[in-house]
């Protein structure tokens, strides 16, 4: 039995959907489970369960028969907390394998405080009986739908200069995830997942012109200003504007490069940047709002 955490997140959900694909039994966890259920329907050889990973007890009734666990967390000031709740919990069930999502810059002195938590739950699954995967995917493509309003209206706006980013798409990470469920050969190794191709900033709102046939121009801020304008416009929480500074800034402290992990482990190449923006095409060409 495969138990999904984070069966409503964005790699969660497209695992779900993968499993699904392949007839996979499996477990999806959720702190609203009539919401799941409502979303994926009945027809599908899931197992829907509640439980919290802030609830220990309902963790470890969650867990009973399972054998391995996809831990995928959103993002949050408590993330190590309750991952570490998720792990402790999995492992007290017998749980033999886990594939976790984290950071490519999980470490314990990273610049980045999300990385750090990660770092400090990879350390701790560690001290278990248990087999650790660990994915490590670079920047999503589909959090630059969040930016859609500000592209429709010509502007893409960020603090990272001209530094490349490795975009990658959620389902390409779910699919090696299911992999990694699925061949034992492949399971208690650590995988760094990029996209085929790096993109600037500036790069990206050429393309994004090219595509929308409608000029995009990129504004770079400073850190402290881009902080600013995520808090105040894009509406953002303290901790999560910093999370997205700082993850720009390591962007350009350390220069990001794509590799063939995907296409290594699934016999495919990996999904493009180009490819997701045109099917998002709508998404991005949609008029702001009037400000009211």
């Amino acid at each position: 039995m495969i138990t999904i955490i984070g069966a409503t997140g964005a790699t969660g959900s497209a695992l779900l959907r993968r499993l699904i694909e392949l007839e996979v039994p499996c477990r999806a966890v959720s702190r609203t489970p009539d919401h799941l259920r409502a979303a994926i329907g009945t027809n599908t050889p899931v197992e829907i369960v509640g439980a919290d990973a802030a609830d220990p007890q309902t963790l470890r009734d969650a867990f009973e028969g399972s054998t391995q666990l996809f831990l995928a967390m959103a993002n949050s000031p408590r993330q190590a907390e309750l991952e570490i709740n998720v792990i402790d919990a999995a492992a007290h069930r017998g749980v033999r394998h886990v594939v976790k999502l984290s950071a490519p810059a999980a470490e314990p002195a990273s610049p980045v405080a999300i990385s750090r938590s990660h770092w400090q739950v990879e350390e701790h699954l560690a001290t278990t009986d248990m087999t650790a995967t660990l994915l490590r995917p670079y920047a999503f493509m589909h959090k630059l739908l969040l930016n859609a309003p500000a592209i429709a209206e010509g502007v893409l706006i960020g603090a990272m200069r001209e530094a490349p980013c490795n975009y990658i798409d959620v389902r390409d990470i779910a699919d090696v995830a299911a992999e990694t469920l699925l061949r034992p050969s492949l399971a208690g190794a650590t995988y760094t997942l990029t996209g085929p191709q790096a993109f600037s900033h500036p790069e990206l709102a050429r393309l994004l012109g090219e595509l929308t046939c409608r000029p995009v121009r990129y504004i770079d801020l400073p850190p402290s200003e881009f902080h600013n304008h995520l808090l105040s416009t894009a509406h953002m929480p303290p901790w999560l504007a910093g999370h997205v500074v700082e993850i720009q800034q390591l962007a350009i402290a350390r220069p990001e490069s794509p590799n063939d992990t995907i296409e290594a482990v699934l016999g495919r190449p990996a999904r493009t940047l180009h490819a997701f923006l045109r099917e998002h095409l709508h998404t991005f060409t949609k008029t702001a709002s009037p400000t009211t």
